[in-house]
């Protein structure tokens, strides 16, 4: 029967979904990476694990394996401890396929386990530990998952509900603002002059298939609590339940901040409010610029869809477990809008930059209201449209920085605004 593995063909993989082991030291080590490649996080659909073999490189720099292999008593060994603990200590259970390969050193073998990815978020409880960890491939490690890694890992093995869609157990629904909710029904064209304004906030009533409903009951106490993002729209007070639901917007005359003199607005209320005052803000900072002795004498030092769609995007897809605000930082000559929260595993960073990544909401809800209010692009067109508004105005494409806890878009101003005399 022809092998299922190839060891040169493993080569040619990369480099994330292989792990080699010439000496297995630690059981641990490799019931860790099965649980990992079965969580699968970057999406390479799983991994094989390779004992007895290491990559290398030949004398001229080229990647190349040896594979001494094990001896069939350590082989044995490995096989039975890591196929019972995978059954056992791994949650849910996670069955590799097991293949066999001659080795280089006469009656050795390698040992290889081929592990598929699941649609399951798996833990892993080593003997002696109170608790379970969950793990997943970073580059070429296997890690902990923490913090955002691990909420990013059980949300898209549906472990988890997305942030926006959870019970706000600390919040009833007199924390929701129910005059500010009527406005915006009003204006989205939902509103039902025959129905009370609680009628709305009913765990079985849905504005739109495409979000839940605004609140629901916890199973223990049956009380009604508004969803998160019911109280980011909606709420009296969002910052008293999320610290980081706010916006800070700085105002520098220079290029930089060691300016003596800046001025600073700090924006709170419903993600509706900090919108609108801080499009109010910026707007001021978007003159017209006139030239008299151009053909085209009327330009813009920013384009305000630019700076409408980035700052939405900011607020609408920001991580709101962080406690740091969203901010805008104007300068002189760029406005810097800065959203808390790595950029999602599930997007190419590079189709990211060129505006050509596919949709990916961290929080939909949200994204689904500013859509039908027409403060957003919808279906991933908010890059692209900055993107494109940027261009056709005649200013330097915008610029994208990928932090490891922040995204942050820099909308450079238009040229022409260097001949304006100060």
């Amino acid at each position: 029967m022809k092998p299922k593995v190839d060891l040169k063909e493993l080569l040619s993989r990369e480099s994330e979904q292989v792990e080699w082991k010439r000496n297995v030291a630690e059981i641990d080590d490799v019931v860790r990476t099965v649980a990992a490649f079965a969580n699968d996080f970057q999406n390479m659909g799983g991994g094989y694990i390779v004992c007895g073999a290491e990559e290398s490189k030949d004398e001229h720099g080229f990647q190349t394996v040896s594979c001494p292999g094990l001896t069939a008593e350590r082989l044995k060994e490995i096989e039975g401890q890591v196929m019972a603990d995978a059954r056992g200590k791994i949650d849910p259970a996670v069955t590799p396929i097991v293949e066999e390969l001659p080795g280089e050193v006469p009656g050795r073998r390698i040992l290889v386990f081929i592990v598929p990815a699941t649609d399951n978020a798996h833990s892993y409880r080593p003997s002696g530990k109170e608790s379970a960890a969950f793990f997943v491939r970073l580059s070429r490690e296997t890690v902990e998952a923490r913090n955002g890694v691990l909420r990013e890992l059980l949300v898209r093995k549906q472990a988890l509900a997305p942030w926006d869609r959870r019970l706000a157990e600390k919040a009833g629904i007199d924390d929701i603002d129910l005059l500010a909710f009527r406005e915006i029904m009003q204006e989205l064209g939902g509103w039902n002059v025959l129905s009370d304004v609680d009628d709305y906030f009913a765990e079985t009533y849905r504005i739109s298939e495409f979000v839940p409903s605004l609140a629901g009951r916890r199973p223990l106490d049956g009380v009604n609590h508004p969803r998160n993002f019911s109280l980011l729209l909606f709420g009296k007070k969002p910052t008293r339940f999320f610290p980081g639901a706010w916006t800070k917007v700085s105002l520098y005359p220079g290029t930089d901040r060691a300016d003596r003199i800046s001025e600073r607005h700090e924006l709170t209320g419903t993600l509706f409010d900090q919108v609108r005052k801080a499009l109010g803000i910026l707007k001021t900072q978007a003159p017209t610029i006139f030239d008299k002795e151009s053909r085209v004498p009327n330009t813009q030092k920013y384009p305000e869809r630019a700076i409408q769609e980035a700052l939405v995007n900011a607020l609408v897809h920001r991580d709101y477990e962080l406690d740091d605000p969203t901010s805008v930082t104007v300068f002189s000559d760029r406005i810097e809008i800065r959203s808390p929260g790595m950029l999602p595993r599930s997007v190419d960073k590079e189709k990211f930059l060129k505006g050509l990544a596919s949709p990916s909401w961290r929080n939909q809800s949200l994204a689904y209201f500013f859509n039908r209010l027409q403060l957003s692009q919808a279906e991933g067109q908010g890059i692209p449209t900055i993107l494109r508004t940027m261009k056709q105005l005649g200013s330097p494409a915008p610029e994208f920085e990928l932090e490891g806890f922040a995204v942050t878009c820099v909308l450079p101003a238009h040229p022409r605004h260097q001949m304006v005399r100060r």
